[in-house]
């Protein structure tokens, strides 16, 4: 099993083109199924063995959203098992995953976002790089993953667009609006020269020069919470909330959001409605 959970993880990363992030949360779900069925002696998996791991999740408290993640990495992996004709019958075809909750997503105020941007400079190539994450996440959008991966070549300052790598390599293009462009003027011309040590293309670098990772950034803006005073809980995808619930404010239509968020079902947007 755990051979075949490696050759998995092949496919996901070099066929299927997932993040590193997506990549691991699939291995670990399927190794702790894997830890399951090695401690009941199941070699052959059926339908009922899965059934006997929900109930194992259940009885362990496991949130109906985390259930659904875990059946679903090993929903995947078994219909890549079929396909490679490893085995003849997938076991989880009749398994239904538990009803899940949709909560609101929670967004920032226009005030809230603009004290994060008024916290005085303490170290100002620093601040002009934390600022302008704050910046480009909030007039654009995008995920985290996809913010440490822009490249200046991927940056149209004069038409105000920026090419992203979403979900799945799939590009898209994001707008951003003339502030955004005034706080990428300025990083570029005055803090970036700091940062670019070793030439690596990307725009938002660390002290060596390399990109930036995503944990990093949700401890910029932690910190950049606690400076501005604020008693508010958030993470890089608040921003992203609160670009799409200040988008259908403003009067844009859902499509237009949708393609904007590259979320691939319109189902997906209509949350913020």
């Amino acid at each position: 099993m755990k051979e075949r959970i490696n050759e998995f993880k092949s496919y996901l990363m070099y066929e299927k083109m997932f993040s590193s992030n997506t990549v691991n949360s699939y291995v670990r779900d399927l190794e702790e199924f894997n830890s399951f069925l090695e401690s009941e002696y199941i070699k052959h998996v059926t339908y009922k063995d899965i059934r006997s791991y929900l109930a194992h999740m259940y009885n362990k408290k496991y949130s109906s959203r985390t259930i659904s993640r875990k059946l679903s990495a090993i929903r995947s992996f078994y219909k890549y098992e079929v396909n490679k004709g490893v085995i003849r019958d997938n076991p989880c075809l009749l398994i239904s995953n538990p009803k899940v909750e949709k909560k609101l997503p929670n967004y920032l105020s226009y005030n809230e976002i603009e004290t994060m941007l008024e916290v005085p400079d303490t170290f100002k190539n620093n601040s002009l790089r934390d600022k302008l994450i704050i910046e480009i996440l909030y007039s654009t959008g995008i995920r985290v993953s996809e913010l440490v991966n822009i490249k200046l070549s991927d940056i149209d300052l004069n038409e105000r667009v920026i090419k992203v790598l979403g979900k799945g390599s799939k590009e898209r293009i994001v707008i951003f609006n003339n502030h955004t462009k005034k706080a990428i003027d300025v990083y570029l011309n005055d803090g970036y020269h700091v940062f670019n040590k070793v030439n690596s293309g990307y725009l938002i670098l660390n002290k060596d020069g390399n990109k930036l990772s995503e944990r990093y950034v949700r401890n910029i803006i932690n910190k950049l919470v606690i400076n501005a005073g604020l008693d508010i809980k958030i993470s890089p995808h608040t921003f992203r909330h609160t670009f799409a619930t200040d988008m259908l404010e403003d009067g844009s239509d859902l499509m237009t959001v949708k393609e904007l968020l590259g979320h691939e079902s319109l189902n997906t947007t209509s949350i913020y409605t």
